[in-house]
This record gives C-alpha cells, sequence and structure tokens, in this order.
C-alpha cells in the first residue's frame, strides 16, 4: 500500500478543489492513502475525494488537538509543530502531488525533493533539478496522470 501526500494551499481555487478531489478518489481507487496537512482548501478536497471513495486519509496536523482536522480525515496526527510538520508528511509519504500552492507548499516540495522522493505537480510550482540531482518536479495536466505518475514512480524508490 502507497501513502501518497497531497499538498496545496489552504487558500486555493475551485479548480485546484475539483483537481484535488479527483486526485483523492483515484488514490483510493488503487488503495492507496492519502496524507495531507489536514486543513482546508486542497488538503479538505483532497480528502473528501478519498473519502468519498472509500479510502483512508491521515491528516498531519499543525496543532496539538487531532480533532481540529477537516471532517474527510479518517485518522490525525496532532503534531503541535505548525509548519515544521511537513517534514513528517513528506518523510511518510512515497510520493507527493502538489497542486496550485503557496510558500508552505513550496517547503513540502523542496523537503520531498530532498529525501529523494517524486514529486508530481499539477498546476503547482515549476522548479528545475540542478544539474547535480537527479530529478524536479515532474508537471502533469490531470489528476488521473498525476496518480499514475506517483505510483509508478513511487514504485521505482
Amino acid at each position: 500500500m502507497l501513502y501518497i501526500a497531497v499538498v496545496g494551499g489552504s487558500d486555493c481555487t475551485e479548480e485546484e478543489k475539483l483537481f484535488a478531489r479527483e486526485t483523492g478518489k483515484e488514490i483510493a481507487r488503487r488503495n492507496g492513502v492519502v496524507i495531507c496537512g489536514g486543513g482546508t482548501g486542497v488538503m479538505e478536497a483532497a480528502s473528501k475525494g478519498a473519502c468519498q471513495e472509500g479510502g483512508a486519509v491521515l491528516g498531519v496536523l499543525p496543532g496539538s488537538d487531532h480533532r481540529l482536522g477537516n471532517r474527510y480525515l479518517t485518522y490525525t496526527l496532532a503534531t503541535g509543530l505548525g509548519e515544521a510538520r511537513n517534514a513528517i508528511i513528506t518523510r511518510t509519504a512515497d510520493a507527493v502531488i502538489a497542486i496550485g500552492g503557496e510558500y508552505g507548499t513550496l517547503s513540502e516540495i523542496a523537503l520531498a525533493l530532498k529525501m529523494g522522493k517524486p514529486v508530481i505537480g499539477l498546476t503547482s510550482w515549476t522548479i528545475k533539478a540542478p544539474h547535480r540531482a537527479s530529478s524536479g518536479i515532474i508537471d502533469v495536466l490531470t489528476p488521473e496522470e498525476a496518480v499514475e505518475m506517483a505510483f509508478n514512480a513511487a514504485g521505482q524508490i
């Protein structure tokens, strides 16, 4: 079973929410686990999609109260670490799908790349790896492509 992180902003566009919900559904259909920050926006939409398909969602929360995550989470981990929880999300994930996002998302992308995890971007940051690194963000156009790429890349780690 693969753990696929879906990262993105708590404030996002309707298109990003749609992409996130479809991404969550696709992960659940493949019996993967969605891992996210547990909040609103992209995180909640991905959680909802996975939940609608009967999938599991792990929310890694920034605060100390496990009850403060979005309503679609199957399990919560209240870290009390604020944004430092991004390292837990990326370390736990087999692959990361970034949808939209701001600087918090960028930190998750950077941590995942530093850890050698595959990062797939769907309307997100564009980052090319420096010559000494093996990869940067893999850009895709659809949620289905994102999940396919994440599962394929995670299986090669």
